[in-house]
């Protein structure tokens, strides 16, 4: 950033406020109360690309920038009647007094732990050293339990289907002896019959495999920009790896595997007994 009220902003804060290069832009900061600073605007220097983490929900700053905006405020509030040209912010030596916080990188991971401990036995001030991926594991160590509870959820779901499947195809099998006892009479071979009520059952998981994907994709499609927005949460919309073809596949294997029980049953069908007409 080349002056002082320069500023660089993350992809959503562009999209969703309507900001371009060079477009002024008022900065305002704070929890329970905004306090803004529109005596001093900032000029948007540079837009960040798509990114997906919290970075695109940014404004960037330097640290003299955020001395400069403060000068005239005293105890958290603007000192009345006083406001200092930005001409003459531009020349004041505005070197931070304190730091809260910064994000450190090393050259080897191995210096990783040593330089916490650096940091964190440093006898000058009472610093803490986090690593951000050790606390972002232990979040989802907790969150795992729901998504363990999930997955359960999903497999009972699929289990249930598979079962669903297999009675639809059980309950057919009255309606249709009288056309599997004219295909054994035609001379089909048992391979025939079992072989055909697996592929109709191969087809419908197939088919159910195929729907829910593209139910996925159409709800992700939808819901995207409103989840971001709302949440901070990106949801990329990627084609599947090789791990959800995989559970996909193995969906697909279980019904020609259940329906080889319903398969079984219409092989002993006999003849006659297809031609029996029951009243």
């Amino acid at each position: 950033m080349a002056d002082l009220f320069d500023t660089v902003i993350g992809a959503d804060v562009a999209v969703t406020l309507g900001y371009k290069v060079d477009a002024p832009i008022i900065v305002a900061h704070g929890l329970a109360s905004f306090s803004t600073h529109k005596d001093q605007p900032f000029r948007v220097s540079g837009v960040l690309e798509k990114t997906g983490t919290p970075v695109d929900r940014t404004v960037i700053v330097s640290m003299e920038a955020i001395e400069a905006i403060h000068v005239d405020w005293q105890g958290g509030a603007q000192v009345v009647g006083q406001s200092t040209p930005l001409e003459q912010l531009r020349e004041m030596q505005l070197t931070p007094s304190a730091v809260t916080a910064a994000l450190i990188g090393v050259k080897s991971p191995l210096q990783s732990f040593a330089l916490q401990r650096a940091i964190n036995e440093y006898p000058e001030e009472p610093l803490l050293a986090i690593f951000p991926g050790v606390a972002l594991q232990e979040l989802w160590g907790i969150v795992g339990l729901a998504e363990t509870a999930l997955l359960a959820v999903s497999v009972l779901v699929v289990l249930t289907a598979l079962i669903g499947m297999m009675a639809t195809i059980f309950s057919s099998l009255n309606e249709r002896r009288r056309e599997i006892a004219i295909f054994r009479a035609m001379g089909a071979r048992p391979q025939f019959i079992c072989g055909m009520l697996v592929f109709e059952a191969v087809v419908m998981a197939s088919l159910g495999a195929v729907l829910g994907v593209i139910m996925l994709y159409a709800a992700l499609s939808g819901a995207q920009s409103s989840i971001d927005s709302n949440f901070g949460i990106w949801l990329p919309i990627e084609a599947p790896n090789l791990r959800e073809l995989a559970v996909l596949f193995i969906v697909v294997c279980a019904g020609a595997i259940v329906s080889l029980i319903p398969a079984l049953r219409a092989y002993k069908l006999s003849v006659a007994d297809g031609m029996i007409v029951h009243t």
